[in-house]
């Protein structure tokens, strides 16, 4: 593949960025410095596409490669577009589901590159949050001058790789100080609130105020100490310097691209950094922006949580909907699955973003169940295109690319709506996207998760967005509980704080922080070849 790519340089005067701004690293890849969002030659002039998906299956149904087929259609429609994803975990493409640059005729490049090491992000996440961890356990051992309660220490360890053996653990298992033997764990750096703040701040100022927001302990007395109380700050700021900066790739067809970040769409707000939109609405016509999982986790968190922060509401949504994802959600009945599009498409309308269905067809699908569809589509006021971008890049989305722009120029001047007000109580905020997006009759708040919203509250942190945790599998909090489920209430088990995010995580059902690999992982597949070409990814 790495014959057919541009040198990165070709890349980025395509969007006619200046030099000064730009950083090769490598033939093919380079950072976007944060000063050219101070350049006011370079104003807001794009319209962001979120794209977001109905209820997955576990293998997903092609929401990157839609995403990415959807900007090579642009281009070949004669728009400036470029898209903006976010960075593989190692977890992943080790794990079950493998890569996530795409696929096909639709890949964002170099797509081995992108899924191992990458520009070091990864690595200067963990090291900055495992930084913090030592710093925390090294405080403990010298005198514990803050008070800190070593039974209330949150903040865990991560590494970029499932390992279920390191869910819990045991530190300081010889040590006689203050701290021994205490239980933590380690969670998958996807999971990082590290990651979800270098994905949220604006700029370096912003990223130093998140990361001194950050509650790392709580003290005997019930008060919170944040990384501040550390000076921890400055080494974490010089980890993390680089890694706040944007990677400029390109799609297989030669469509600038920018991948950066990679929160969790669970415990996090799942999409790419901020300032990667950003530089891409000052570079481009149309900005492709993929949120985690379906409209009720990656959509919502980004109209409740990062269009909060940003102020940039999404010009129009792209629903990318599979024939087998609404068979698998009307238990093998495309007819009983199709309520579960019906209510996406609702959650869309709440949000007040214009949507286009992105039906993306896969081999084995029959015309008469694709007409269903589109039928269903109508029927629940919406367009629809059909794409073939796996297999024929940008001229197999051409149609999606001409509906997306014609609905955005319909639409002008779009401002999404949020589902709840800040000043609303977290419990209150709950029952909002409860009822609202998920359609559930009700929360139920276990003791635990109720005493943890209270504290928070008491903390000052009640003002505070909420990051719902849930499957991604069903529309509720039951992953077998298929199609658009009604009467159900949502169990609310935990919660905890991100503070330097700006937002409080509840948790429904039990999420898993740290996954494991299956019996047989993808990285029995993975190799090199004797020209040195890494291959089975």
């Amino acid at each position: 593949m790495a014959k057919s790519l541009r040198p990165i340089v070709e890349i980025a005067k395509k969007l006619d960025l200046p030099e000064k701004y730009f950083e090769q690293i490598g033939p093919y890849g380079g950072k976007v410095r944060l000063e050219f969002l101070n350049d006011s030659a370079f104003p807001r002039r794009g319209k962001l596409i979120l794209v977001t998906a109905t209820t997955p299956t576990a293998s997903g149904e092609g929401k990157t490669v839609t995403s990415i087929g959807l900007t090579q259609g642009l281009a070949r429609i004669g728009k400036r577009a470029i898209i903006t994803s976010r960075e593989p975990s190692l977890g992943p493409v080790f794990g079950m589901k493998g890569g996530a640059a795409g696929g096909g005729r639709s890949t964002i490049e170099p797509a081995a590159k992108i899924n191992l090491h990458f520009h070091g992000d990864f690595h200067a996440i963990a090291s900055a949050h495992n930084l913090l961890a030592a710093l925390v356990d090294a405080h403990l051992f010298h005198g514990n001058e803050l008070n800190l309660d070593p039974e209330r220490i949150p903040w865990p360890r991560t590494m970029d790789m499932n390992d279920r053996a390191l869910r819990e653990i045991v530190v300081n298992a010889g040590s006689k100080k203050e701290g021994a033997a205490r239980r933590t764990g380690f969670v998958i750096t996807a999971a990082s609130e590290i990651m979800a703040i270098i994905a949220l701040a604006r700029d370096r100022v912003d990223l130093r105020h998140r990361l001194d927001r950050i509650v790392v302990g709580i003290t005997r007395t019930g008060k919170p100490v944040h990384l501040g109380d550390l000076q921890a700050t400055g080494a974490m700021m010089a980890l993390l310097a680089e890694a706040i900066e944007p990677n400029l790739v390109q799609t297989v067809e030669g469509v600038p691209a920018f991948v950066h970040t990679g929160p969790f769409g669970n415990i996090a707000h799942g999409t790419s950094s901020v300032v990667s939109q950003e530089m891409g609405l000052r570079l481009a016509d149309y900005v492709v922006n993929e949120c985690g999982f379906a409209a009720d986790l990656g959509a919502e968190k980004y109209i409740d949580i990062v269009y909060r922060s940003t102020g940039v509401s999404p010009a129009a949504a792209v629903l990318v909907t599979t024939v087998q994802s609404l068979r698998n959600q009307g238990e093998g009945d495309l007819e009983k699955g199709i309520p579960n599009l019906a209510q996406h498409l609702e959650i869309l309308r709440k949000f007040g973003l214009p949507t286009v269905v992105a039906v993306n067809r896969f081999p084995k699908d029959t015309d008469a169940d694709l007409e269903r569809l589109e039928r269903a589509c109508l029927e629940n006021g919406a367009p629809s295109a059909r794409h073939t971008a796996f297999a024929d890049g940008g001229a197999g989305a051409q149609d999606l690319a001409r509906q997306v722009v014609e609905i955005i120029e319909k639409n002008p001047g779009v401002r999404a709506k949020q589902i709840y007000d800040t000043d609303l109580t977290l419990e209150a905020k709950i029952q909002k996207v409860a009822r609202e997006v998920y359609g559930a009759a009700g929360v139920t708040l276990s003791g635990k998760a109720q005493a943890k919203l209270e504290e928070f509250t008491t903390w000052g942190f009640g003002k505070l967005p909420v990051c719902i945790a849930k499957t991604q599998y069903s529309l509720s909090d039951n992953p077998k509980l298929m199609g658009a489920p009604k009467g159900w209430k949502l169990n609310v088990t935990d919660a905890s704080l991100s503070a330097g995010a700006g937002f409080v995580v509840v948790v429904s059902g039990n999420m898993m922080l740290m996954p494991g690999l299956p019996k047989a992982s993808r990285a029995l597949e993975v190799d090199v070849d004797a020209a040195g070409e890494i291959v089975g990814i």
